[in-house]
């Protein structure tokens, strides 16, 4: 089992493995939280996604939201110092969704906690503070961020947390905005992002993290490859994509072969800058992309925002052998800045082990960073699923830097310190 082998050693190399992170993030800039999809196959276990702009928060333990106040707060004070104490929480849009809402109270009160001020804003105009109610009942004042709304008539943030994923660049609003440090800064916004330099990055270190861990980096990484002038309305860019798909299947079965796998490989399309599990299909045969129904092209045409989709990854599917109530399951884990902050198993009834849970119908069951730690027949996940998600940051930290993301304001300080 992958997972096993990765705890052993995991535990064997330490000593080793905590230098060579704590070496890579000493001058590295890394946002203040993060999300991480996980998926375990038995034969490997990798990151499939990265939110930088994570909401879900309202879905993590009580015991994991406890001790993430120190963790915020450690954050803060080692990269902005300790006179930061008035923050506006920039968030998305969502008016109407009342499970967003109960996210942003949820990290809204997480900061109140470490005794700073939270103002909650969105960056358009507003005639008044809206009042919102999240799912749990929570009231939400929601302020405009605009520069000359009446939040900041009355409020001069030290520091904005911004929990919009900018899918809509706002390049209007950003300049009005600048003398403010902004963490995530809209930079890694989705208007630019693109999944297929986070995979870039995640793969490369994967390959790193196994050479000091003496295993084979196969257990860690996911196959990922970016195809570029994607068009589903033409038929030969869908031929295109199809036989690219043929030749990561291909691959695949090879290594599979190689390590005495048995699994079928099956990849899935992703749209390369998006989110909310928006365009993305699984798919076991480059014959079904050629005949994909008007259903699936469709998904395919447009993501959040209403947005072309104009670049897909190809990507390694990988089976969860993960289950909660009999369903099937995957685990989520959330990171303040680079200390392991929450998580929750994403369950999903309809769904078979080898398909994107991230979709309507969803559940979300326990799974608390306390947990992970649980030494359950002797294989603690914490050096399993953490390590995959600190490799995430680190993949997120170098995206950044090839990105130009300014981090204003930040003083970069490694992890361990």
């Amino acid at each position: 089992m992958a997972k096993l082998i990765l705890h052993q050693q995991t535990l064997a190399n330490m000593n080793a493995i905590c230098a060579w992170f704590a070496s890579k993030t000493a001058n590295m800039s890394y946002p203040i939280y993060s999300s991480y999809d996980i998926r375990d196959s038995g034969y490997k276990i990798s990151n499939v996604d990265a939110n930088i702009f994570p909401a879900g928060f309202n879905n993590i333990c009580p015991t994991d939201k406890e001790s993430a106040v120190a963790l915020m707060d450690k954050y803060i004070t080692k990269h902005y110092g300790p006179a930061i104490k008035n923050i506006m929480l920039v968030t998305e849009e969502h008016t109407n969704n009342a499970f967003y809402w109960e996210n942003v109270h949820t990290i809204r009160k997480l900061i109140e906690s470490t005794e700073r001020v939270v103002k909650v804003a969105i960056p358009r105009e507003l005639p008044e503070p809206l009042k919102l109610t999240s799912s749990a009942g929570n009231e939400v004042t929601v302020h405009s961020a605009l520069k000359d709304g009446e939040l900041l008539k009355s409020f001069t943030p030290d520091l904005i947390i911004s929990n919009n994923d900018f899918s809509e660049a706002y390049e209007e609003w950003a300049p009005t905005m600048s003398e403010f440090p902004m963490n995530p800064p809209r930079e890694l916004g989705w208007y630019q992002r693109k999944k297929s330099t986070y995979f870039k990055y995640y793969n490369q270190l994967a390959s790193e993290f196994a050479e000091v861990a003496k295993i084979d980096p196969f257990l860690l990484r996911v196959e990922t490859e970016l195809f570029e002038h994607f068009d589903i309305g033409d038929e030969n860019s869908r031929n295109a994509l199809a036989e690219k798909v043929d030749q990561m299947l291909n691959h695949l079965r090879e290594e599979y072969k190689k390590r005495g796998i048995n699994q079928e490989p099956f990849v899935f399309v992703k749209n390369n800058a998006g989110t909310y599990g928006l365009a993305v299909i699984r798919v076991g045969s480059g014959e079904e992309v050629k005949s994909w129904s008007y259903k699936s092209r469709k998904k395919m045409k447009a993501a959040k925002g209403g947005r072309d989709v104009e670049e897909v990854i190809i990507q390694e599917g990988i089976p969860s052998i993960v289950e909660a109530d009999g369903a099937s399951a995957e685990p989520v884990i959330y990171m303040l800045g680079c200390e392991l902050a929450g998580g929750f198993l994403r369950t999903h009834a309809e769904k078979s082990s080898t398909e994107s849970l991230n979709s309507p119908g969803a559940v979300y069951k326990r799974l608390c960073v306390s947990d992970l730690a649980i030494n359950t027949p002797g294989c603690p996940q914490e050096n399993v699923y953490g390590w995959t998600a600190k490799l995430g940051l680190l993949a997120i930290a170098m995206e950044a830097q090839e990105m130009g993301a300014v981090f204003k304001g930040y003083t970069p300080v490694g992890c361990g310190k």
